[in-house]
């Protein structure tokens, strides 16, 4: 393979894994926060007014999960760039260090604010998973 038809895959794997993984994960979080178990079946009021659970931000796209896990959006675009990158460039095992920067960086959010947890873990698995498909798929396409 040319060197310039590589960089052509590269780019478009770093493209696909950080647009559509955008794409994937916001559509994960939106069916889970359909599921039956998000959340709680308990009326919940805000200000005296009963709501929806995930109104109240007890589901994972709820805004109390959204404003304790700020910046999931970046961190999740660059999470995938970099997993993506490392599955590309032949270092699997950098997979390992995003994972644990993004869980040490969380821990005291999710530590102080449980019910955001599973937010950050549909989240993360969901970008996770699509950004070593993409790489993975790279990677296979660059050895050719």
């Amino acid at each position: 393979m040319s060197w310039w038809l590589g960089a052509v895959v590269v780019v478009t794997a770093l493209l696909a894994s950080t647009a559509g993984g955008w794409a994937l994960t916001t559509g994960v979080l939106h069916l889970a926060a359909q599921s039956s178990d998000a959340g709680t079946d308990a009326p919940v009021t805000q200000d005296g007014i009963v709501v929806a659970p995930e109104e109240a931000g007890d589901g994972p796209t709820g805004p109390r999960a959204r404003a304790v896990l700020r910046g999931g959006t970046w961190i999740g675009l660059l999470e995938r760039l970099a997993v993506t990158g490392a599955l590309l460039s032949g270092q699997p095992s950098a997979v390992a260090i995003v994972v644990a920067v993004k869980g040490l960086g969380r821990y005291p959010e999710l530590r102080e604010h449980p019910g955001s947890s599973e937010r950050f873990v549909i989240g993360t698995l969901a970008s996770l998973l699509w950004a070593a498909a993409v790489g993975g798929l790279g990677r296979v396409i660059l050895l050719g």
